[in-house]
């Protein structure tokens, strides 16, 4: 911890950047401990507020932008790219259409507080269609509000995070190896849902082939189509025969469901 504490101290706002556009990018590299660092060093009088705070937001409209016009250009595949590292790819785009038909562009200003939401936020307002200023706008506002908080944290709270440092470099090596085993453990466990969760929805999955084959031979399955609305917009496209059905109309609509049919859904 007190190498980061020295990085910090000798590169300033250009590792704050590093750092930010690392993480928005996608990649696993927590930024949120570099801003609260930088905010302490900032306490101190070591390091500028407003050269953290505009290296910060920087790097995060470079990421946002980035992914704005890959959405823009490649539409879902964009989201499915991003949602592969997720336990459940399907459930993970299904979460990020949830908040962004809840709260439109407005939670642009809170993407960066929802873990996972920050990267497959911008994608998605620009496979919508989001003109680029607005979707600047909103964005510039929730990279400030989210960096600004953190630093605004290190400032108040500096004292309580200089004996964090003391204490994690008093730990030493065993510091190090109780992370590394909290981490390796961590992965093990996600790895072991990733596998249990594929098996189960390799026997539950059925492919477009088999799906025909069913009509085909008569059996005239119920097929309902629970795309997101979003999705739906993005893409109009139905199986023939198919029938628009929200999930949260199932519990509404299940007694009306026959029995006696095979039930297929789709979704994004």
């Amino acid at each position: 911890m007190e190498q980061l504490v020295d990085l910090i101290g000798r590169y300033g706002a250009l590792f704050v950047f590093a750092n930010v556009l690392m993480e928005q990018a996608g990649l696993p590299v927590p930024a949120l401990p570099t801003l609260l660092l930088a905010g302490a060093l900032a306490a101190a009088g070591s390091l500028s507020v407003a050269q953290i705070l505009i290296a910060a937001v920087a790097a995060s409209l470079l990421a946002d932008g980035a992914w704005f016009v890959v959405g823009r250009r490649a539409g879902y595949r964009a989201l499915h790219a991003v949602c592969r590292v997720s336990v459940s790819p399907e459930s993970c785009v299904r979460q990020t259409e949830s908040i962004f038909e809840r709260f439109g562009m407005l939670s642009l200003v809170i993407a960066k507080f929802i873990p996972g939401y920050s990267t497959l936020a911008p994608p998605l307002a620009g496979m919508l269609g989001t003109s680029t200023p607005v979707f600047l706008a909103y964005t510039t506002v929730g990279a400030a509000v989210w960096a600004g908080s953190a630093v605004v944290g290190g400032l108040l709270f500096h004292r309580v995070v200089d004996r964090l440092v003391r204490t994690l470099d008093a730990l030493g090596s065993l510091g190090v190896a109780l992370l590394v085993v909290g981490l390796g453990l961590y992965l093990l466990v996600r790895w072991a849902r990733l596998v249990q969760f594929r098996r189960a929805l390799g026997l539950a999955r059925i492919s477009a082939v088999e799906l025909r084959g069913l009509v085909d031979d008569g059996r005239d399955p119920l097929i309902l189509d629970v795309r997101s609305k979003l999705s739906y917009e993005s893409d109009p496209r139905v199986i023939p025969g198919a029938v628009r059905f929200h999930l949260d109309e199932l519990d509404e609509k299940l007694g009306g469901i026959a029995r006696d049919r095979e039930l297929i859904l789709y979704c994004t």
